[in-house]
């Protein structure tokens, strides 16, 4: 099933955004929840806007930090930790992007994302995400594996004044 980008309705914000919520470990027919960032940066250079990817070896993919809610996890929170997971950075979340939604092992998922700026850090390669870069918009396009991710950029790219 290909992914498909909802706006983010009022109920699931505040579904995956209230402590106590169920997180990822829903049972039943419940979607997976899951959280993530489009995290951007100026180059310290050029003063471009650059796009933070993360490649997963499990995968070989290429595609924004997510992951899954822990049990009782708000999503922004979820989001947050799974930048700094990712890619050793910490962010700042500014606007919410769209919701993603999508079936990952005949499971539906959900993803609510956040554009956010890197506000400092540094990576250290893992066995989850092996590679990160650090990428102009267009490259980021190129080198993005679904094309739910490239929907993400283009929203990333409408909430900021310049790009």
């Amino acid at each position: 099933m290909s992914g498909t980008v909802g706006a983010r309705g009022a109920g699931r914000a505040g579904r995956a955004g209230r402590a106590g919520s169920p997180g990822a470990k829903r049972t039943g027919n419940g979607p997976v929840l899951a959280a993530g960032c489009v995290l951007w940066r100026r180059s310290e250079r050029s003063g471009m806007l650059e796009i933070c990817l993360v490649h997963r070896p499990r995968y070989d993919d290429w595609s924004h930090p997510k992951g899954k809610l822990k049990r009782g996890e708000p999503a922004l929170d979820a989001a947050r930790r799974e930048v700094l997971e990712e890619t050793g950075h910490h962010c700042a979340p500014g606007a919410a992007l769209p919701t993603i939604r999508y079936l990952a092992n005949g499971r539906p998922k959900e993803v609510a994302y956040w554009a956010a700026e890197a506000t400092g850090g540094s990576f250290v390669p893992g066995t989850e995400v092996d590679r990160v870069s650090w990428l102009s918009p267009a490259a980021a396009r190129t080198r993005l594996t679904q094309d739910r991710d490239r929907e993400l950029l283009d929203a990333l790219l409408a909430t900021l004044p310049e790009h």
